[in-house]
């Protein structure tokens, strides 16, 4: 692909080849975040600038800070893979990626350094504001893709970024005892947690049982929301945190 002008005044430009035609969309309107979960920032770059990966995102932030623009903004990048967010399943369409640069899970989970968070909280109020993205459609890779991804991962720090107005949040209830549910439950309290779920976003199936793909949803919510225990079992914290997001969103406020 030949160069382009980056759409983030701050970013430099290495063109990749893996992009297409958005479809069905005039603009973005989801912000999916990811990490690269690999060594170094370096090879993830050249990775998703390589032909043969078959993958790329719009824009990469390497731990000192630098934001690479790798697509333009107008064109689908391919780093969603297979998703679906509030029904709809062609995320990449739909969607602006950034890599965080970050081994992340095989790596260790380092922690993200400061000047990388400040660095892509300036990328993303400049993402959100030009393009109008609804906070709560800022997400992580997780959300659309439970169980098949777990980036960017619960040391990512959601809290800084709703703090400089960038995402969806409220503060975790505290994890308690109480009722609690989990995989192999059933019965019409797991309907209703289903059913919060998918009010949410989150591509599940409204069974009421507790099969491993809800307990699967729960663990990637717990991963976004409630990171300090991500086990897949909907205790009361859990539940609690996702009623109060909810309630806090502008369609039910």
């Amino acid at each position: 692909m030949m160069s382009f002008i980056a759409d983030f005044a701050g970013a430099e430009v290495c063109p990749s080849p893996n992009h297409g035609e958005r479809v069905g969309v005039e603009r973005p309107d989801i912000l999916l975040l990811h990490y690269t979960g690999m060594p170094s920032a370096e090879g993830a770059q050249a990775w998703l600038c390589n032909v043969e990966s078959q993958v790329s995102s719009h824009y990469l932030v390497h731990e000192d800070g630098r934001v690479v623009q790798m697509v333009p903004e107008a064109r689908r990048a391919w780093h969603a893979g297979k998703s679906v967010w509030g029904g709809e399943t062609d995320i990449n369409s739909r969607s602006i990626g950034i890599e965080i640069a970050n081994p992340g899970h095989p790596g260790g989970l380092p922690e993200f350094p400061d000047r990388q968070v400040e660095a892509l909280i300036e990328l993303c109020r400049d993402c959100v504001e030009r393009h109008q993205i609804p906070a709560e459609r800022v997400l992580a890779h997780s959300d659309v893709a439970p169980i098949r991804k777990v980036d960017p991962g619960e040391n990512f720090p959601w809290g800084k970024l709703a703090a400089a107005g960038i995402g969806h949040w409220v503060p975790a209830s505290p994890i308690g005892g109480g009722r609690f549910f989990q995989r192999g439950d059933a019965g019409q309290p797991v309907e209703a947690l289903q059913s919060m779920l998918s009010l949410y976003g989150y591509g599940i199936e409204i069974s009421g049982e507790y099969c491993t793909q809800t307990e699967g949803v729960v663990a990637a919510f717990q991963r976004h929301f409630r990171p300090a225990k991500v086990d897949g079992v909907a205790d009361s914290s859990t539940i609690e945190t996702l009623h109060r997001l909810l309630t806090a969103l502008p369609r039910y406020a």
